[in-house]
């Protein structure tokens, strides 16, 4: 049985598929396999399908024409859960899925920049997939005044979580991306060990415009994922 706080197949589905738009794998005006086809190959049932392409439908991604099929629209803002997730497979997209490795409420340490109101903080440690092939590993520490995290209630997208949980939304990030090395917690499922040079990524982001109120750190598999950001 499913988790309670695992997103439903079709919005899964969904996403999936809006991220291989994004990515350019799935073009403007182009049709997409009969629906029978199309779930045998994404593993889903017809009916679950169907709810994730009525739910593109309704976004504007897709146009279904009656006894043609079903045709891809791009459109500006998907409103995708994950469009600040900006690691992609080499081969454009992939659905993101974690594996939560720790939450623990901590005094912040004080080698982070400064963020929030508290001194105090959520520290969320994941393993990070694409398509179930781990490709990073992530730190995010929450401002404590934020709201109270436990591992039960954190799904997939972090920030689909904050919304649906603590009642707010992450508006803007900035990401900084360089080089780093493996942390020595990273887990035995991560393609690199601890201390491995890798793509490192720091975030600070805002749910309102006078202060941040999340930091992370992620450390990525350069040959599994690339940084990915499109300019339109």
């Amino acid at each position: 049985m499913n988790p309670p706080n695992t997103l439903p197949k079709y919005i899964e589905l969904s996403e999936r598929l809006i991220r291989d738009i994004g990515a350019g794998r799935l073009l403007d005006g182009e049709r997409l396999p009969p629906e029978r086809d199309l779930a045998r190959q994404l593993g889903a049932s017809v009916g679950t399908l169907r709810k994730a392409l009525a739910e593109l439908t309704e976004r504007g991604l897709l146009e279904r024409r009656q006894g043609s099929g079903n045709y891809i629209r791009h459109a500006e803002n998907t409103g995708s859960i994950y469009s600040m997730f900006r690691l992609e497979l080499h081969a454009g997209g992939g659905l993101p899925t974690a594996e939560i490795l720790s939450v623990d409420t901590l005094d912040k340490p004080g080698d982070l920049p400064t963020f929030g109101t508290s001194h105090r903080g959520t520290r969320i440690r994941r393993l990070r997939f694409l398509d179930r092939t781990p490709i990073a590993v992530e730190e995010i520490w929450l401002d404590a005044d934020m709201g109270e995290l436990t591992r039960e209630t954190i799904s997939d997208s972090l920030y689909h979580t904050y919304q649906s949980r603590l009642g707010f939304w992450i508006a803007r990030a900035e990401d900084r991306v360089g080089i780093g090395t493996v942390p020595a917690w990273a887990p035995p499922g991560f393609s690199l060990p601890p201390g491995t040079t890798c793509g490192y990524i720091t975030r600070l982001s805002w749910s309102e415009p006078e202060h941040p109120v999340e930091f992370s750190q992620t450390w990525f598999d350069t040959a599994r994922a690339l940084y990915v950001q499109r300019l339109k």
